[in-house]
């Protein structure tokens, strides 16, 4: 049984920063694992994502410069640093494993607020 577990979100002023983390287990044969997020009234968007084979990483233009996803092998963990964060940041994140054998599975969901 594959479970993801997402944590640190938050309220943070602009300019601030936050990492969010997901915990993945009971997951193998990944190809690649990142964030998305969905604001209200939007669709959800992809914000960063690693692909595993070659470990490219690939950002939204809204994004570059300031996020940075990151992974822990031993700890089956994706990471997402989240620096000079803006208004517009303001949204669900969730966290996105993909098996080429098992499939597509995501987190939770967790909210990012930034607001002064």
């Amino acid at each position: 049984q594959v479970q993801l577990v997402e944590s640190g979100g938050g309220l943070v002023q602009p300019g601030g920063s936050l990492r969010l983390s997901c915990a993945a287990s009971g997951i193998f044969s990944i190809s690649a694992m990142g964030w998305y997020r969905q604001a209200p009234g939007k669709q959800r968007e992809s914000v960063a994502t690693i692909i595993t084979s070659g470990d490219s990483r690939n950002y939204a233009d809204s994004v570059k410069g300031r996020f940075t996803i990151s992974r822990d092998n031993a700890q089956n963990t994706v990471y997402l640093q989240m620096n000079n964060l803006k208004p517009e940041d303001t949204a669900v994140y969730y966290c996105h494993w993909r098996s080429w054998v098992l499939g597509d599975y995501w987190g939770q969901g967790t909210q990012v607020t930034v607001s002064s």
